[in-house]
């Protein structure tokens, strides 16, 4: 039992001011890398509903004149279908940016994360987890 409380207290690493800061800043980032995540899922499936939109719009018959509604907020707005067609395009276009913007914002955040791990692995080993959890 002596030689399991040495080898503990050899184990055993203070922590210092800026050890506790990286282990904030990997915590943060963490928990900002879940926010982005879960907000390009949402503009994935915003981007779904609007591929299924433009789907839609191509089974209309072209014979038909009737001015399509297009929602603007809490309102809709009636268009013919080429102007909803092209609405629909530039809403997708611009869906599209904002998850490849994202996308790259997560990659930033997990190299800054990759390179925590490695300090901090390098400086606790296994006193420390820094692996996410699975729920």
């Amino acid at each position: 039992m002596a030689a399991t409380m040495k080898k503990a207290a050899a184990e055993d690493v203070n922590v210092t001011f800026e050890d506790q800061q990286k282990i904030n800043k990997f915590a943060r980032n963490t928990s900002r890398i879940t926010e982005l995540k879960e907000e390009i899922e949402v503009k994935k499936k915003q981007l779904q509903n609007l591929e299924d939109a433009c789907d839609d719009l191509m089974l209309l018959d072209d014979a038909d004149s009737h001015l399509i509604p297009y929602q603007i907020g809490d309102v809709f707005i009636s268009h013919s279908l080429e102007e909803t067609q092209e609405m629909l395009e530039e809403a997708k276009r611009s869906l599209q940016e904002e998850i490849e913007a994202l996308e790259s914002r997560v990659e930033s955040i997990q190299s800054v994360l990759s390179d925590l791990k490695v300090q901090l692995y390098a400086k606790f080993g296994n006193n420390i987890n820094l692996e996410a959890e699975d729920s």
